[in-house]
Order: C-alpha cells, then sequence, then structure tokens
C-alpha cells in the first residue's frame, strides 16, 4: 500500500484508484472480511468515480513535406520542418494523419525527429497514388490490425478516366485490447485549374470513391468505430464535402475543432456552426482563411467523442510550417 495521500482523499489501493479513509474506520468486521469490503467498495468507486482512459487524434497537412526537391517543388527547409515537429508536439497525438507527405524517407524522418523530442508514434502508413510527389500517410502509438492502401482507384468523367490522384489510406487501429477503430485519411483534388477536367468536378468524383469507402464499412458495422479525416480542399457547404459526409443513418458528425480562445457564445442562427474561430489553411492569393480539413467520425464513435478536447491548437508562426494548421479530436477508449 502507499502511504495515505492528502487530507479528504484517503490513500491508493493496488486498484490505482483512491478509496476513502472512513471505509476502514467506521466498519469492525473480523480483519479477513474486512479486507474484501474494502476492496468490493474500491471496485464500486473506480466504476462509478474513475475517470476514462482517452486518446487523440490529429490531421494535418504539412505542405510539401520534401526530403529533396523534385520537379515542381523544393525540399522542405529545416526551419518548415522544425516547426512542422513543434506544431505535432503541442497537439501530442496519439494517432496523425498526414497529407502532403514526401517519400518514406521524409515520412521516417519526422517520426524518428518526434520521438527524439519526446512524441513516439512508431507505427507507421504510407499511400502512394496517381501523383507521385506528394502522398497520405499515418503515424500511430497504437498498433495496425489492418491495412487497406487504396491506390489505384478511378473513374469516368466526360468520356475520360481519372486516377485518385492521392490514393486514400485506410487501417484499423488497436487502441487497447477491447478497443479500435478505422481510420481513413483523404487529401482530395485541390482547386488548381487543371486543363483535362473541371477541378470541381473531378473533386466531387474522388470524393464520391471516398464516401464508397465509407458506406462499405458502416455496412458492414453500422456502429463500427470509424475516423474520416484530412485535406478535403473544399468547405462544409461544398457538393464534395457534402459527398463525404452523406445523409441519412450513416451521416458522418462534423467535429469542427476550434481555437480554445474564450469564444463561447452560440450562434445567432440555428442552422449556423457558432462564431468561433475554425479556419485551417490561408491561401495567399485571395488573402482568404477557411476551413477545409476536417475531422469526421461516425454515428458510433460519436458517443465516445469528447467534445471539450476538440480543438485547434495556437501556434505563433504556425504559417512557417505549413498553410494548413494542424486540428485535434480526443475520444474515450470504451465503447458506449
Amino acid at each position: 500500500m502507499e502511504p495515505p495521500g492528502p487530507k479528504g482523499l484517503g490513500q491508493k489501493t493496488l486498484l490505482t484508484c483512491t478509496v476513502p479513509l472512513i471505509i476502514t474506520k467506521t466498519m469492525k468486521l473480523p480483519t479477513h472480511r474486512r479486507h474484501s469490503v474494502v476492496i468490493v467498495l474500491a471496485l464500486l468507486l473506480c466504476a462509478r468515480f474513475a475517470a476514462a482512459e482517452t486518446f487523440r487524434v490529429a490531421t494535418y497537412n504539412v505542405e510539401s513535406y520534401l526530403a529533396e526537391d523534385t520537379k515542381g517543388r523544393a525540399a522542405k527547409s529545416a526551419e518548415a520542418r522544425a516547426m512542422v515537429r513543434d506544431s505535432i508536439r503541442a497537439l501530442k497525438p496519439d494517432v496523425l494523419a498526414l497529407q502532403e507527405m514526401g517519400s518514406t524517407n521524409a515520412l521516417l524522418e519526422l517520426r524518428d525527429s518526434l520521438k527524439a523530442a519526446g512524441l513516439d508514434l512508431p507505427y507507421w502508413e504510407h499511400v502512394t497514388g496517381f501523383d507521385t510527389n506528394i502522398h497520405v500517410a499515418i503515424l500511430s502509438k497504437f498498433p495496425f490490425t489492418a491495412r487497406r492502401p487504396h491506390t489505384d482507384d478511378s473513374f469516368l468523367l466526360s468520356g475520360r478516366r481519372f486516377r485518385v490522384s492521392r490514393g486514400f489510406a485506410e487501417v484499423d487501429v488497436q487502441v487497447t485490447t477491447n478497443y479500435s477503430f478505422t481510420l481513413i485519411t483523404a487529401h482530395l483534388k485541390s482547386k488548381r485549374a487543371v486543363g483535362q477536367a473541371d477541378e470541381a468536378e473531378l473533386r466531387l468524383e474522388e470524393a464520391k470513391l471516398l464516401r464508397e469507402k465509407i458506406d462499405a464499412c458502416l455496412a458492414a458495422n453500422p456502429n463500427a468505430n470509424l475516423i474520416v479525416l484530412g485535406d478535403f480542399n473544399d468547405t462544409k457547404d461544398s457538393a464534395s464535402t457534402k459527398a463525404v459526409i452523406g445523409r441519412g443513418k450513416h451521416k458522418l458528425v462534423d467535429t469542427r475543432p476550434a481555437e480554445r480562445n474564450g469564444d463561447k457564445a452560440p450562434s445567432t442562427n440555428p442552422a449556423w456552426e457558432p462564431r468561433n474561430v475554425a479556419w485551417t489553411h490561408y491561401y495567399g492569393k485571395e488573402d482568404t482563411y477557411s476551413r477545409i480539413d476536417f475531422l469526421l467520425i461516425s454515428p458510433g464513435l460519436a458517443r465516445e467523442w469528447v467534445k471539450e478536447e476538440t480543438y485547434i491548437p495556437f501556434i505563433p508562426n504556425w504559417g512557417v510550417a505549413s498553410d494548413h494548421r494542424p486540428i485535434m479530436a480526443t475520444f474515450e477508449e470504451a465503447d458506449k
């Protein structure tokens, strides 16, 4: 037994819950029976008062995190890489989805530098799509029990076949012996114009393919713990983002992380979100800020979502790292 804690808090038992000292002081029972009563009451107290363990999931577009120059893209500078690392450490995620990651060498350099700075995310996934320069990736504290990389999805548009540029990374994550979830990360077509087709139409078709993965997961298990996150490259009211969110009983929940700056006023219109600071991306050409990075969850996982610990960190000089800000949500690691 550990020594008594502060007055009124009792003492720690091997059950690691605080047990009031009054239990043993007021009960006049034989020693062996008194020990049994203490254990039973301690279990009840643990179940009633112990805080549930939680885990954190984040997503971050790290803007061309390349280890070396490629055609049309320069390697990430040491200063920018350091700020990416500091931004991730500010969140301390247990699972991290990444967009615009370079090669596996670049991913492992980031993983190793985070470990050296005190954040160990040993498990990783790197998915290469049609785009040969930037990719989607995942770093995790927890092991993966399954990996389903989607690297060759394609669609027809105006009689021409296109491939999903960055693919989709899908993994099953084992948080504890009794708790797991599925994570899918995506980086949909940017708003940059291309000659072959309209960028919004391309993005919508990619979003439809992503939604097929979501529907397949929820068809197999309507109560599945599912997180879909990443850079969707358009706002919530766009056709492509609406396609990913879906509708009906399998509609995903938008966690909408925001800055924790004291904004607590409700929206003036019940159909709108509150007026807090939730932008995730800065577009220098237009000098605009918008929310195009999302962290969506299934109805089943929404029961474990900790809203108060879902946010965008305040990081001075965040723009040195990327034109995006990281976002994070917290969950309890027990099915409800």
